[in-house]
């Protein structure tokens, strides 16, 4: 008799956690797809540790809780969700929702929103027609500013110029670590008979992030 009492006792503790670990995951699931995405978001990409996303964040990276090498602007038309942003493979482009978050997701890369801040939500309208107006233009894959092509944090920053919300920096390539120009950059730029453009005016996913007129909303 007491041996059936201890094994339904350890039951119920095990009842007990499972449920406790049912009610965790639920909640979970819940905070994931409680985020209302809004007209205007901004959808981070988190950065990879190697490759081009990996030199990217290697030079910019400025928070320790944020690491991204993508960026671009949520669109609502009615019940549809579109981003506005620039990508090498088709450049400045209006793509579903479903779809970039597809793109991200196979290259085990993760949406992060973050959104304006309610006393500047107002420069929403206008960075999308801004946006609009864009659209079409290849991507630039020098990282130089031009008026002909953009890459992503290029493409948001000018979207949202009028109003300022972000601005441009001095540019570096220089690995923290070392104190020199980090390798992938100098063979890039060699490859391309351009000079590295350290120190000229530019943006980064990384440094938009940063920028005090925005909050982070949560993932995705």
């Amino acid at each position: 008799m007491l041996e059936l009492k201890k094994k339904m006792c350890n039951m119920s503790r095990i009842a007990g956690i499972v449920c406790l670990l049912v009610l965790f995951l639920t909640q979970c699931t819940t905070q994931q797809n409680t985020i209302q995405l809004q007209n205007g978001d901004l959808l981070f990409v988190t950065a990879k540790e190697t490759g081009l996303s990996g030199a990217i964040n290697n030079v910019t990276q400025k928070q320790k809780i944020a690491s991204f090498d993508h960026i671009g602007i949520l669109e609502k038309e009615g019940k549809k969700l579109f981003v506005l942003h620039a990508a090498p493979k088709g450049g400045s482009q209006k793509q579903t929702l479903k779809d970039f978050v597809k793109d991200q997701k196979r290259d085990q890369q993760n949406v992060v929103v973050y959104r304006l801040k309610p006393e500047y939500q107002k420069s929403i309208p206008v960075a999308i027609e801004k946006a609009h107006f864009m659209l079409g233009k290849p991507y630039n894959f020098n990282y130089i500013l031009d008026e002909s092509s953009y890459y992503c944090s290029d493409f948001v920053e000018r979207a949202f110029r009028n109003d300022h919300i972000f601005k441009l920096e001095p540019m570096t390539f220089i690995d923290p670590k070392t104190g020199k120009t980090n390798a992938f950059w100098e063979g890039f730029y060699t490859k391309k008979n351009l000079k590295v453009p350290e120190g000229e005016p530019g943006c980064n996913p990384n440094g938009l992030a940063g920028s005090e007129k925005i909050e982070r909303v949560g993932d995705l």
